[in-house]
């Protein structure tokens, strides 16, 4: 019987949850498979080591009683404390925590942070409650994983409508009930209560460290590479303002009101000005562009394609229409499995997410870090020890991918899923 099946108990994927943790099971299965991997130790990782469902009551404003369900997973603490964020959204599922946690021990893993994987999240819609009711619902939350997280167990971040906020609810809730002070027990706090500078840039700057090693290890040199970025948010927007200052020029972005092009260069710190002008924070009416599609920015004729907005953006339909020869995947899963093969037919090199936007936990890492120490490092600093993470990471999964003939996407799988099993094997299976 196939480790997948096993996990997934012979159910077909049937929900957006079920079809992430099927993916994630499969990138598992093809990189033991290139491993010759144990079978039992590929089973171990193929299931999460620790589950934990939550019932929690909460009452909303009005003074009426509300349960929702919350879920914790952690998948692997075999190279260190679970990590992973906390998405509040009604499709939050059991199998989504687990296929998003097993992902996070792969992030840590192939960016060498000594590290595990969770994830956590409760299934409700965030847009449908006030703050006041949202708060309550983030402190009893933290009330019933307590048992199981903790600065050397389990170290929750923000995810899908969470934020620094959320956070700083969960640093309180826990102080308040250890009687400790307790800010590493969160990252992606506010700087005031122990975050870290540039946590907030730190997606989109990695994003455009790996796309600069890219280049520096395809011969292309940055000054003149032509780039277009899907999503002009936190971080296509970062990632496009790092490499412009590098000298890539930024030939077209896109936000939710569409693609905006200008063939000679976007001047990008000044499409972010006009976003923090505009009354609706959009791009639209950016000076000097031809407005595009959303399908015409994906088949720019670039070097490089970021796609840092949805997932599924590049599909079996679209795929063909690709005419950039490198794409590094700003966003989760933005290129789907079957795109992903016609892709890789056509020699495009594609920088997976795992990789990719790995940025943000190298930096939450380095917060877990500078909390546990109470001493805290000035800005430039955390830029440069990220740039070294993310250059060092890119390096290895593109001389992997060489070594094993593959795609950079099976490379980094590949290099996370060797150092989880060499890690637990060499520490011993307890008892």
């Amino acid at each position: 019987m196939l480790v997948s099946a096993f996990v997934m108990l012979g159910r077909v994927a049937t929900t957006a949850g079920d079809e992430l943790l099927a993916s994630a099971l499969k990138q598992l299965d093809a990189a033991a498979k290139a491993l010759g991997l144990d079978r039992g130790m590929h089973r171990f990782l193929s299931m999460p080591e620790r589950t934990l469902i939550v019932s929690l009551p909460v009452h909303r404003d009005d003074g009426s009683l509300e349960v929702f369900t919350g879920y914790r997973v952690q998948h692997s603490t075999g190279r260190g404390p679970g990590k992973g964020g906390i998405r509040f959204h009604p499709d939050v599922t059991l199998e989504e925590v687990q296929g998003l946690a097993m992902l996070m021990t792969w992030k840590c893993a192939v960016t060498d942070l000594p590290l595990g994987g969770a994830k956590g999240g409760v299934a409700f819609d965030p847009r449908t409650f006030s703050e006041k009711e949202i708060q309550r619902l983030t402190k009893r939350y933290t009330a019933a994983i307590l048992p199981i997280i903790g600065p050397e167990k389990d170290i929750p971040a923000p995810d899908v409508n969470t934020d620094a906020r959320h956070m700083a609810w969960i640093v309180d809730t826990v102080t308040m009930m250890t009687g400790q002070h307790s800010p590493e027990v969160v990252t992606g706090k506010p700087v005031e209560l122990g975050g870290s500078r540039g946590r907030t840039e730190a997606t989109g700057r990695g994003v455009a460290f790996v796309t600069l090693e890219l280049l520096r290890r395809m011969g292309h040199g940055a000054e003149g590479t032509r780039v277009a970025v899907q999503g002009f948010g936190n971080v296509g927007s970062i990632a496009a303002l790092a490499l412009a200052e590098a000298g890539c020029r930024i030939v077209a972005i896109s936000d939710v009101t569409g693609g905006y092009a200008i063939p000679s260069g976007i001047d990008v710190r000044e499409a972010m000005e006009h976003v923090k002008r505009d009354p609706k924070r959009t791009l639209e009416g950016l000076k000097g562009a031809t407005r595009i599609s959303n399908a015409e920015l994906l088949a720019s004729d670039v070097d490089v394609l970021i796609p840092a907005a949805l997932e599924g953006q590049i599909n079996a339909d679209n795929a063909h229409e690709v005419r950039a020869r490198m794409i590094v995947e700003g966003a989760n899963g933005p290129i789907t499995a079957e795109a992903d093969r016609k892709l890789t037919e056509r020699d495009i090199t594609v920088v997976p997410d795992i990789l990719a936007n790995a940025g943000g936990v190298v930096v939450s890492y380095f917060e877990w870090v500078q909390s546990r120490a109470q001493f805290y490092w000035e800005l430039d600093e955390v830029e440069r020890r990220l740039e070294i993470y993310m250059r060092r990471a890119m390096d290895l999964v593109l001389s992997k991918s060489k070594a094993y003939d593959c795609t950079p996407r099976e490379a980094a799988f590949i290099v996370a899923v060797e150092r989880v099993a060499s890690a637990i094997e060499k520490r011993g299976i307890f008892p």
